[in-house]
């Protein structure tokens, strides 16, 4: 059966976006050859979500011919860091030679995936001309829009969040709008794909910079012993010129610092970017140190101390461990020769590198035979101020404990 929308990539961007559409009503499919792919929940969406839009007609494939049956594909691959600043495009690469083949005219192509500038005319168009023969903003709409999902948030969804869309002609950008125009309240129309695909590296670094000014302060506040958690709450009284963000033990998620700088024709790289990974990248270290330390302080070593990690995701109330902070710290504690275990609701199997991390089922009386416990994500089952009273001694590495029932990062 035809479909009104296809999706290629049923990950962070891509399982919202068909979620949201089968909601609107649009004949939705999701491409991904590997078969396994199209069986795991991501984005905060549960098996009953997934059940939802299967009830609403949504299909999974895994052949490409079904791509050339659709008026609208949306590539929502994951484009993850290479290792050297860059973003890896093969699995965009492999998404727009299934695509390109089967391309019709007058279909609207949309890019999700973050990217670098440039990425969607130097290198998604050319890819999807050769393959098709067909030309884009001539025979096919082709356009960008970043992708602004909020994994497990209740106060954000598709609906209420603006979509940013940046086309390679007019008319791209206006075919774009109509078919996001059905899916969410307001459209925000960028100048073209490199405008759009700009914002995407500008809201990204947002978040690292800013978390990272606030991890080096959590530094700095320990150090002079003033108490970071008050100075936030004071300062965001201020209702002008400052946003409150919170330090913690690294920064996960699938969202990563985008440095437009390798590009050829980027000029020079974002130094402030560079920093802001630097430091942020260091905090699982900081954290496995305060442990060590604190430890000492109580006349324990970190050499044979039991230490329990409270929540290992990298975000609360998400069973998603992309990017989590939680297995180097683990590593790093292992390394110093303590016995580590964790708690966590949302992960049932846990493991560092090749080694099982054993997982504590009664949390209380976990933390009240731990030499030390850390809590490394603030979910809501945790009963912190229960929580401060069994530990033995605990470490808050979000500042969700009552004041002075936890030694603060």
């Amino acid at each position: 059966m035809p479909a009104d929308l296809a999706v290629i990539g049923l990950g962070h961007h891509g399982l919202p976006l068909a979620q949201a559409a089968v909601a609107a009503g649009i004949e939705t499919i999701g491409y991904d050859p590997d078969p396994r792919h199209l069986t795991e929940p991501a984005a905060g969406r549960t098996p009953a979500d997934i059940r939802k839009m299967f009830s609403g007609g949504f299909r999974t494939v895994t052949d490409p011919a079904e791509l050339g049956r659709v008026r609208t594909v949306a590539i929502c691959v994951p484009t993850p860091p290479d290792g050297q600043g860059n973003l890896d495009l093969s699995a965009l690469g492999d998404a727009a030679r299934a695509l390109a083949s089967r391309l019709r005219p007058h279909t609207t192509v949309l890019l999700e995936s973050a990217v670098q500038p440039g990425t969607t005319e130097t290198f998604l168009r050319p890819l999807l001309e050769a393959g098709s023969g067909l030309r884009a903003g001539r025979d096919f709409h082709l356009a960008y829009s970043p992708g602004r999902t909020d994994p497990g948030s209740r106060t954000h969804d598709y609906t209420n969040t603006p979509k940013v869309i940046g086309g390679l002609t007019p008319a791209c950008t206006e075919s774009a709008a109509a078919f996001y125009g059905r899916l969410t309240d307001k459209v925000v129309r960028a100048r073209g794909p490199r405008e759009a695909e700009t914002v995407q590296v500008l809201e990204t670094n947002f978040r690292h910079v800013n978390i990272a000014l606030v991890n080096e302060m959590a530094v700095l506040c320990h150090d002079l012993g003033v108490d970071l958690w008050d100075v936030i709450r004071c300062a965001e009284t201020k209702p002008y010129g400052f946003l409150a963000f919170r330090p913690g033990p690294g920064v996960g998620g699938h969202g990563v610092p985008l440095d437009p700088g390798p590009l050829p024709h980027a000029g020079r790289p974002l130094r402030m970017v560079g920093l802001a990974r630097e430091i942020n990248t260091r905090m699982p270290q900081y954290v496995s140190q305060r442990c060590a330390t604190l430890l000492n302080e109580y006349g324990k070593s970190a050499r044979g101390a039991r230490i329990l990690l409270l929540g290992v995701t990298y975000k609360p109330d998400l069973g998603d461990l992309r990017g989590s902070p939680a297995p180097e710290i683990a590593r790093r504690l292992m390394d110093l020769g303590a016995s580590v275990s964790y708690h966590d609701p949302y992960v049932q199997d846990w493991r560092v590198g090749d080694r099982p991390v054993p997982r504590a089922d009664s949390l209380y009386e976990a933390a009240a035979g731990a030499d030390l416990t850390v809590l490394l994500q603030q979910h809501r089952t945790y009963d912190l101020q229960g929580l401060s009273v069994k530990a033995q001694l605990l470490l808050d590495t979000r500042g969700a404990t009552p004041v002075g029932a936890a030694h603060r990062l």
